[in-house]
């Protein structure tokens, strides 16, 4: 295994998974308050069509994995606490099969990541209070047939999601 690289609050196990994208967030301040853009129609390079919008909390310390989608591309942003978002490459076709990619995103690394269908995925809060994911999938939630195939998230893939300290 190859040694982590770190890019800003980004931990690269591996090369970037194929497919993945990263949009760094900016907020726009005002004497009011702030603004901050997440997904625009205008992005081509991100944007291809709108599912819906939802919101998942999470509380500090759990864990909410792994899935993945055969349809479906996700674009998680963090707008409260922080999460530390994984993504684990397990397509038999993809030139970066085996690759783990740990993104810390929140409130103190305000990013856009976009996860490639048939990536699993997941996230653990990491903040000392609740955190909250913004997801803006391209394809809406079929409730009769969903399009989320679900394993356990401690043993089932290479990763540990246990705190590093050190």
């Amino acid at each position: 295994m190859s040694e982590p690289v770190h890019y800003a609050q980004t931990t690269i196990k591996h090369p970037r998974i194929e497919g993945v994208k990263i949009k760094p967030l900016r907020q726009i301040p005002d004497e009011r308050g702030w603004l901050m853009e997440i997904l625009r129609v205008d992005e081509a390079d991100l944007f291809t069509k709108f599912g819906q919008v939802y919101i998942s909390a999470t509380y500090p310390g759990v864990v909410k994995a792994w899935h993945y989608h055969k349809a479906q591309v996700d674009n998680f942003v963090c707008i409260a606490g922080m999460v530390k978002l994984v993504l684990v490459d397990t397509r038999d076709d993809s030139s970066t099969k085996g690759a783990i990619n740990e993104f810390f995103v929140g409130t103190q690394n305000p990013q856009l990541v976009q996860v490639p269908n048939l990536v699993y995925h997941g996230w653990k809060c990491i903040s000392p209070e609740m955190s909250m994911v913004v997801n803006v999938p391209n394809e809406p939630y079929h409730y009769t047939e969903p399009d989320e195939f679900r394993i356990e998230p401690h043993g089932t893939l290479p990763y540990d999601w246990t705190r590093q300290d050190g």
